[in-house]
């Protein structure tokens, strides 16, 4: 079995990129078309208005999760916070990837609720890749970089 030398982590805002959406979306790792009934269903279970990272926001998400890496020992090699969505390009840890994400989550969410934001930021869950060989990692790490300069 191939070693996991790292993995790249997405999550997205609460409301902003909901399944059936026309820009695709993830579900069970499989990439799947819109969807437009089951996006405006999406939209409507909606209980708050759906959140939008501003620029600051973004650096106040951006620096608690490079933080949390180095408390966790783990070394990040590629990170996107846009204002829907979350990239990060992570060397792998022998830890749950689930539990290393929620706490990249958490850490974010407590540094945003200094400034005063309330309610729900993240939606539940993440998309996850895995890199099994340094071709594969570099293909992450260069998306995730070529993504935020396009998100800006």
């Amino acid at each position: 079995m191939a070693k996991t030398l790292g993995y790249m982590v997405t999550w997205t805002t609460y409301g902003t990129w909901l399944q059936g959406d026309e820009r695709q979306y993830v579900k069970d790792g499989q990439i799947l078309p819109a969807n437009n009934a089951l996006a405006a269903a999406n939209i409507r279970a909606l209980t708050k208005n759906p959140v939008r990272l501003s620029f600051n926001q973004r650096r106040i998400v951006e620096e608690a999760i490079k933080q949390k890496a180095i408390r966790f020992g783990q070394q990040i090699y590629a990170l996107a916070v846009c204002t829907n969505h979350v990239h990060l390009v992570a060397k792998y840890i022998p830890r749950p990837i689930g539990v290393v994400v929620q706490r990249y989550k958490n850490c974010a969410v407590r540094a945003l609720r200094k400034t005063g934001v309330q309610g729900r930021v993240w939606t539940n869950g993440f998309d996850k890749r895995y890199c099994f060989d340094r071709d594969t990692l570099q293909q992450k790490i260069n998306y995730v970089n070529s993504h935020f300069r396009k998100h800006i």
